[in-house]
């Protein structure tokens, strides 16, 4: 379930807000990557080719849920990944994409992650794909990313970067900036040689035990 809708108004700053943020958390640079949120009729993305900075909250581009983009400015590139993961998981509230270096590096190895530390749980499985390649801004891409992404909340980008999904604004970034922990620590203990990976068994148990991690307590 995604959170109750704020006004347009607070969710264009909330997106602003967050790919600013996800420069500050070292996640993007430049003009790299994107950020969407969720609306009742399709989703507010950031736009094609402009760095944070340089935008106000008003450039944020609505794009309706047949893919029709209005607005003065062109939605990003990647419109088309975003735009298909809201119609096939009705959990995400907010998806982002980043250029993250931890997460890059071993995108470009194509490299899936496997179990080596129980947080990879926190994705969805015992493990994070990685989705094949693709020439960004296609259909081709968003189809990969979709396989990638089944019952899973993150994935790695061949030769591209990293994608999470999250309830709300807020959530995706603090998902994305995990999982970049996480890829960091992946590709520093591949430095010491092969990680002891966890067993099928103890992923299992890590993943149950998630269903109701940050959850309230029941009553």
């Amino acid at each position: 379930m995604t959170d109750s809708a704020p006004p347009e108004a607070q969710r264009r700053e909330e997106l602003l807000a967050t790919a600013r943020a996800m420069s500050i958390a070292r996640l993007n640079t430049g003009t790299a990557g994107n950020v969407s949120v969720r609306t009742a009729d399709g989703m507010l993305i950031t736009p094609s080719g402009m760095p944070p900075d340089a935008c106000c909250a008003d450039d944020m581009v609505a794009v309706s849920s047949d893919g029709t983009p209005t607005g003065r400015l062109a939605p990003s590139s990647e419109w088309r990944f975003h735009h298909d993961l809201y119609s096939r998981r009705p959990e995400s509230g907010a998806i982002l994409h980043a250029h993250a270096p931890f997460a890059t590096a071993l995108a470009c190895q194509r490299l899936e992650i496997p179990p080596f530390h129980y947080m990879i749980a926190r994705f969805g499985g015992n493990t994070v794909r990685c989705a094949d390649y693709a020439t960004f801004g296609t259909q081709a891409l968003s189809d990969n990313i979709l396989a990638a992404m089944e019952d899973r909340s993150a994935c790695l980008m061949a030769n591209h970067g990293m994608l999470v999904f999250g309830r709300n604004l807020a959530n995706a970034l603090a998902l994305a900036i995990e999982f970049e922990t996480l890829c960091e620590q992946y590709w520093r203990t591949r430095q010491l040689g092969e990680p002891v990976l966890l067993s099928d068994a103890e992923m299992a148990e890590v993943v149950e035990r998630f269903r109701w991690y940050g959850k309230p307590q029941a009553r």
